[in-house]
């Protein structure tokens, strides 16, 4: 059974820095392509990064320069460095882990940033 496990949200001032992690069971994160996505309050689940099995990544215009989705293989566990937050980056964010055949969803874990 694929669980992935989310830590690292909270509240933070605008222009600051948290990290998520999101650790991987029951499958092996390096082969697959894991991602990062964010829904906010009356808005659609939108991708932030993602990162596939040979560790090229790609993230979001909005986050571009400010975001960096990174993995551990070690560890299974993939990373979300959030520098320079803005206050419009508050929302849920939830890991991911898919190929074209199956999608698994972790709990989420909450960002708010504050002006």
């Amino acid at each position: 059974q694929v669980q992935l496990v989310e830590s690292g949200g909270g509240l933070v001032q605008a222009g600051g820095s948290l990290r998520l992690s999101c650790v991987a069971s029951g499958a092996d994160a390096s082969r697959n392509t894991m991602g990062w996505y964010r829904q906010a309050p009356g808005k659609q689940r939108e991708l932030v990064a993602a990162i596939r099995p040979g560790g090229s990544t790609n993230h979001a215009e909005s986050v571009k320069g400010r975001f960096t989705i990174s993995r551990d293989n070690a560890k299974n566990t993939v990373y979300l460095q959030m520098n320079g937050l803005k206050p419009e980056d508050t929302a849920v964010y939830y890991c991911n882990l898919g190929s074209a055949f199956y999608s698994y969803w972790g709990q989420g874990t909450q960002v708010t940033v504050s002006t």
